[in-house]
């Protein structure tokens, strides 16, 4: 009788521990978008020999300046839903010394684990 009492604890024991992983998924996760939101229409609309000013009109303020300087632009957008991989969209935008748009370079989404 006792080995059965031990047997049965240890099954609840088992599968309390085990069905964490199990149960993960019923659980609600929100997703969670961070950045700027790139549309590809408006990212289409870029051409060198743009201002600061029009690009500030047709994206938004960026994500992050160049700290050091040089007229850098970056807009990341990242964006984590509920239970599947991060994906994160780069654009960056670099200015000649007059504020002059000079290259886009526009890095597609990123999947990251």
């Amino acid at each position: 009788m006792r080995s059965k009492i031990l047997a049965a604890a240890a099954v609840v024991m088992l599968i309390t521990t085990a069905g964490c992983s199990t149960l993960e998924r019923v659980v609600y996760r929100p997703d969670i978008n961070q950045g700027n939101y790139l549309v590809a229409s408006d990212v289409s609309k870029l051409h060198t020999g743009m201002t600061q000013q029009q690009v500030a009109y047709t994206l938004g303020t960026p994500m992050m300046r160049d700290p050091f300087g040089s007229n850098v632009w970056f807009y990341v957008f990242r964006r984590e839903p509920g239970h599947e991989p991060v994906t994160q969209q780069t654009l960056t935008l670099t200015f000649d010394s007059n504020g002059t748009l000079t290259n886009i370079v526009n890095k597609p989404a990123l999947t990251k684990n």
